[in-house]
C-alpha cells in the first residue's frame, strides 16, 4: 500500500512564508532600527514580507555582437 501524495512532506516548508515569527520580525525591526532591547516585545509593529521578484534574463554580449 502506497502513501498518498498529499500525506509525503517532500520539501517541507521550502516555499516563501506570508508570515514571520516573532524572532524574525525582532531581526527585521533591529535592522531598521525601528526596536531596541528596551522595548516591548508584545504589541511589535508590521512588518513587509519578502517576495521574490521576477526578472527578466539578459541575452548574451556574444549574440548581440553577432
Amino acid at each position: 500500500m502506497s502513501i498518498h501524495s498529499s500525506l509525503k512532506i517532500g520539501s517541507g516548508l521550502s516555499r516563501v512564508r506570508n508570515v514571520f515569527k516573532r524572532v524574525e520580525r525582532l531581526a527585521i525591526l533591529k535592522e531598521q532600527a525601528r526596536w531596541s532591547e528596551e522595548d516591548s516585545v508584545y504589541g511589535l509593529p508590521k512588518v513587509r514580507t519578502r517576495f521574490k521578484v521576477a526578472t527578466k534574463k539578459k541575452k548574451k554580449k556574444a549574440e548581440e555582437a553577432s
